[in-house]
């Protein structure tokens, strides 16, 4: 079966009954997690960035806490997975200083959690692109916002 564009759904789904257009949000929501976890942020968290990033970034220390810094190869997993869970996050807000608020604060969990950065290493990897990609979110910032996430940014470096 081949799926339409998202232009041509768009036009469809204008179209249709509130009350069948409900009950189609319901039915994807019940075949993947993911899809219910976006219609919830949707639905409860989408007027209040704040409370959502309050909430997204005690999943991160949760899951942070968890970390086993005994072996290495551990804790490339878990870190792998916080950092799944925090760009699930990200592409569910799709607002840039959300974004800046949790890629900073899995840097900050990931620089103190203790375990080696070595630049070259997997980890040291993993935190170099995030701070990259750090700086390419605040460069299409506005000149005010971008001031006060330079120096978050610096604090992390």
């Amino acid at each position: 079966m081949k799926s339409e564009s998202i232009s041509t759904l768009k036009k469809e789904l204008l179209h249709l009954p509130p009350d069948l257009l409900a009950s189609y949000c319901l039915r994807m929501a019940k075949y993947k997690v993911e899809n219910k976890e976006l219609l919830s942020y949707l639905i409860y968290h989408s007027n209040d960035q704040s409370i959502f990033i309050d909430e997204a970034k005690k999943e991160i220390d949760e899951q942070f806490g968890n970390l086993n810094t005994s072996r290495t190869f551990l804790a490339k997993k878990t870190i792998r997975k916080v950092l799944r869970t925090t760009q699930k996050y990200i592409k569910f807000s799709g607002v840039k200083t959300t974004e800046l608020d949790l890629l900073i604060h899995f840097c900050r969990k990931m620089k103190t959690a203790g375990i080696p950065l070595r630049y070259g290493t997997v980890l040291g990897n993993i935190y170099m692109r995030q701070t990259e990609r750090i700086k390419k979110v605040i460069g299409m910032l506005h000149e005010d916002i971008k001031m006060d996430y330079t120096e978050e940014l610096a604090k992390i470096l």
